[in-house]
């Protein structure tokens, strides 16, 4: 991994600046609303979007119609979530007729495709700001200039990005909580655009996440989930990452997460963590794709059908109650039968407690963008549902297999079905829910599952 550049504290402190000038301004936005698509990192950008916004004077608004700036962080990993972003954006075009003084921001992942600006800027004027994934710290900036200019701001930067320390947060919970520890990939999978428009891999120090560890610590945070596109890969790979969680593990906080791994940097260090570290959860999600390894070579994934069951066969002799999930595409450009069965087979021999499906979507600027697919949709349609009918099946075989256990559970909420319940992950990620009022929330409780259903468990609070 190459050394990055980290944002001089020169240019926070110049942001901190913006904050005060747009906090000054009399005619502002007051309440903000923001809509986070994606994946777990977009959740993190979107608590420092809601620092900013509030070291700007601005608070919070539940619902879109109630505020005055709405900023959009996007998600372009699939088509589908491109959709739903830009049918959203639109949405807010009536919105604005009402309400002519509304900001629209919009930014995160697919601002930073390439072209998708400048489309954008032409197709949707009535948007004030487009900013991409490299330059989110400037958006005081950015705030500003739209108010002090009264004209709309585009600026996507096309580089491979830096590590920014510093920027305010406000967190979703008291108790949970997201730590980025590196940012982008360079692994380049055929069909992925992450790596174009989150840029090359760049970690943070081990003193910065440390840090701030301690600080959420300090807080009272019973649970992180430490964040990168690859952590295998953080600082270089190998037993680096290992080692950063060896350390994470010394500070006490009672739960840790990470994800996303990838199965060419799963190194022996960190299989030994599963086995050794007190504070380390057993849950791994490690996505492989596909079952096929002319597919795999075809992703450009770099490991084997073989080595993955290796990985997994490993994993579970060091910590046999490990709670294994995967992300699996189907209908790759040039996927046969024979294939999508290998896949089919590769599931039922790991018996993932979760799997992410999703049939391929092409994405301007890939390699597999380009490769020949002339599979019709309505086979990959069937293909999937069979896949996903497989997986509920050993999901629900996997919970049922739980009933009758005790587990230590860290509530996080009331349900949303049933206000007299509340519910809460299992050290292995299994969610369940039990009877409990909001007082419980971010405290830890010893639950005896009681039954299965097909994606939770439900249970009793046992003991005083």
């Amino acid at each position: 991994m190459r050394e990055r550049p980290i944002v001089p504290e020169s240019e926070m402190l110049r942001q901190r600046e913006f904050m005060k000038l747009v906090k000054a301004i009399e005619v502002r936005p007051q309440r903000y609303h923001i809509v986070s698509m994606g994946c777990q990192m977009n959740e993190r950008d979107s608590e420092s979007i809601a620092g900013m916004l509030e070291a700007m004077g601005m608070t919070r608004a539940d619902v879109r119609e109630e505020a005055d700036l709405i900023l959009y962080n996007t998600c372009c990993v699939r088509e589908n979530a491109e959709n739903k972003a830009l049918g959203n954006v639109i949405w807010l075009k009536e919105l604005k007729k009402d309400k002519p003084d509304l900001m629209i921001c919009v930014g995160g992942c697919m601002t930073q495709e390439k072209g998708m600006a400048a489309m954008m800027k032409k197709r949707y004027p009535f948007i004030d700001l487009i900013y991409g994934t490299h330059n989110l710290y400037r958006l005081p900036e950015y705030v500003w200039r739209v108010l002090t200019e009264q004209r709309p701001v585009v600026e996507v930067l096309d580089i491979d990005g830096e590590v920014v320390e510093g920027m305010p947060e406000v967190r979703k919970s008291d108790f949970m909580a997201f730590v980025n520890i590196m940012y982008g990939c360079d692994n380049f999978c055929t069909y992925c655009i992450v790596p174009h428009v989150r840029g090359r891999e760049r970690s943070r120090t081990p003193e910065a996440v440390l840090e701030e560890c301690v600080r959420l610590q300090d807080r009272g945070v019973q649970e992180i989930m430490l964040l990168g596109q690859n952590v295998n890969s953080y600082r270089g790979g190998g037993a680096e990452f290992a080692e950063l969680l060896y350390r994470v593990d010394r500070l006490g906080i009672p739960r840790i997460r990470f994800m996303t791994s990838h199965p060419k940097d799963l190194s022996d260090e960190l299989i030994h963590a599963f086995g050794e570290l007190e504070h380390l959860m057993p849950q791994l999600h490690l996505p492989v794709q596909a079952g096929s390894n002319e597919i795999l070579k075809r992703m450009n994934r770099r490991y084997t059908r073989e080595h993955y069951l290796e990985l997994v066969k490993r994993l579970r002799e060091t910590c046999p109650d490990i709670g294994l999930t995967s992300d699996i595409i189907v209908g790759f450009p040039g996927e046969t039968l024979e294939q999508f069965e290998e896949t089919m087979s590769l599931v039922r021999e790991v018996r993932y407690d979760a799997a992410y499906t999703f049939i391929f979507s092409p994405r301007q600027g890939t390699r597999a963008a380009e490769m020949p697919d002339d599979t019709p949709e309505s086979v990959k349609s069937e293909r999937i549902q069979r896949l996903i009918d497989l997986q509920q099946a050993i999901t629900l075989e996997t919970l049922e297999a739980q009933v009758g256990k005790t587990e230590r559970v860290l509530v996080e909420a009331l349900s949303t079905r049933d206000a007299r319940q509340v519910g809460g992950k299992t050290p292995r990620g299994h969610m369940v829910n039990f009877p409990g009022d909001a007082s419980l929330i971010g405290r830890f409780v010893d639950v005896e599952i009681t039954s299965a259903g097909r994606n939770t468990l439900r249970g009793k609070i046992i003991g005083g």
